[in-house]
């Protein structure tokens, strides 16, 4: 018995902990043997949960009425929680019970986990996320962007061939229409480049703007990357009417010899869109 004014209140048992999430706990004290000594029917008993700082040791009321259940909402994930309960007779007479200290669970693995776990270049922990079947190989981030296209902008060769493993669609694009080829071209990350062929990127794509691979590798000055392209078979088209960037190219050290896998060379291309300018202009550094 527990000293309270009027000796007959018993002291109730602990709240009975029921379903647990990553953000709420479920008590209560409906069972005969919590309130053991209140009478058959426990009309008129008044209930009051109370949470138990965890720094300050300080009870903090959460819950008070008459019901037999309550149900703990907002609370943090992984985190533990500790409870009481106070029983109050219809004559003003109450009584704790002992704590309970339940934690809540781990958050689910939702996309913004993997989304983080790429920018870390964290394989193990992708391949955990898209392991527990909780989220999609191909969610997108809050600006859009696919997993491929994150982990190909930022060059990250095991961690697209990872992602690719789990079924993500190679040629998916951002909310721009960019796509993990366009970003790798533009960012000069050849390995990745040369991955996202071998399994399966196109060329062809275009984005939001009507720019392809190709112009986004010029953007990007990757030299190296253009000239890998173009043996790899990727069409120029892209130099009808943009001279400049053709001579950008061959300013810095773009070969103007280099042909496709079909032997088809720049100079021959040029031709065949009666690009006078990109035409003159290759002419004159194959002569150098």
């Amino acid at each position: 018995m527990e000293e309270t004014g009027q000796v007959e209140v018993a002291k109730p048992d602990p709240p009975v902990v029921g379903k647990v999430t990553h953000h709420s706990i479920e008590l209560y004290w409906n069972m005969h043997h919590t309130l053991q000594g209140y009478g058959a029917s426990n009309r008129g008993l008044c209930f009051s949960i109370e949470e138990v700082d965890m720094k300050t040791h300080a009870y903090g009321k959460i819950y008070i009425g008459y019901a037999k259940r309550h149900v703990v909402t907002g609370l943090d994930a992984s985190t533990l929680y500790r409870f009481r309960l106070k029983v109050i007779s219809p004559t003003g007479c109450f009584a704790y019970s002992p704590n309970v200290t339940v934690s809540t669970t781990r958050e689910p693995m939702n996309g913004k986990h993997l989304h983080h776990a790429i920018i870390k270049n964290d394989v193990k922990e992708v391949c955990h996320i898209l392991q527990s079947g909780n989220v999609k190989v191909d969610v997108l981030d809050e600006l859009g962007f696919p997993p491929l296209v994150l982990a190909a902008q930022k060059g990250y060769q095991r961690m697209v061939e990872t992602l690719i493993k789990f079924g993500a669609d190679v040629n998916q694009r951002n909310g721009s229409g960019k796509d993990s080829l366009m970003l790798a071209c533009f960012a000069g990350h050849l390995d990745v480049v040369k991955c996202l062929r071998r399994l399966g990127a196109t060329w062809e794509s275009r984005d939001n703007g009507g720019s392809t691979a190709m112009h986004w590798a010029t953007d990007g000055e990757n030299l190296n990357v253009i000239e890998w392209m173009i043996k790899d078979g990727c069409k120029i088209a892209v130099l009808n009417h943009h001279d400049n960037l053709v001579h950008l190219l061959l300013k810095n050290g773009a070969d103007p010899s280099v042909t496709n896998e079909y032997g088809t060379g720049i100079l021959e291309m040029a031709k065949s869109f009666s690009t006078e300018n990109v035409i003159s202009l290759l002419e004159e550094y194959g002569r150098r």
